[in-house]
């Protein structure tokens, strides 16, 4: 089983949207102390107007929800995942390597971009 949830861009959006079935995956993540994480990258894709972003702001505010940093040695490792990978889109490389680095699922609107990066990934798709 994974240890948590790391949320791409569409997921975020989906929370943004009132989707029901991210907001349980979230809501049980969290109900069993599981975190869920969000790379920089996904959420600035996601942010656009922090005053109308009502779900989207408190989400981002409870408690096991964390936005995570971006270290030099992170952004480095994410540049070799892709020139390895060829995958062209730094944040999905960014979400795969997070998730894998902390045993977590990823929950993302797209999963062939996820899978491009890491297969073995545990994926759920919203």
């Amino acid at each position: 089983m994974e240890d948590g949830l790391t949320l791409d861009a569409g997921a975020l959006i989906a929370v943004e949207r009132g989707d029901r079935v991210v907001a349980e995956t979230i809501r049980q993540a969290l109900l069993a102390d599981r975190p869920v994480h969000v790379v920089p990258g996904a959420l600035a894709q996601a942010w656009r107007d922090g005053r109308r972003q009502v779900r989207l702001a408190r989400l981002l505010k409870e408690e096991g929800v964390v936005v995570v940093g971006f270290a030099e040695s992170t952004a480095r490792l994410v540049g070799e995942l892709a020139g390895i990978t060829g995958h062209p889109d730094v944040t999905d490389v960014h979400v795969a390597l997070h998730a894998r680095q902390h045993r977590h699922a990823v929950v993302t609107s797209d999963p062939d971009d996820i899978r491009a990066v890491d297969p073995s990934l545990p994926v759920i798709e919203v």
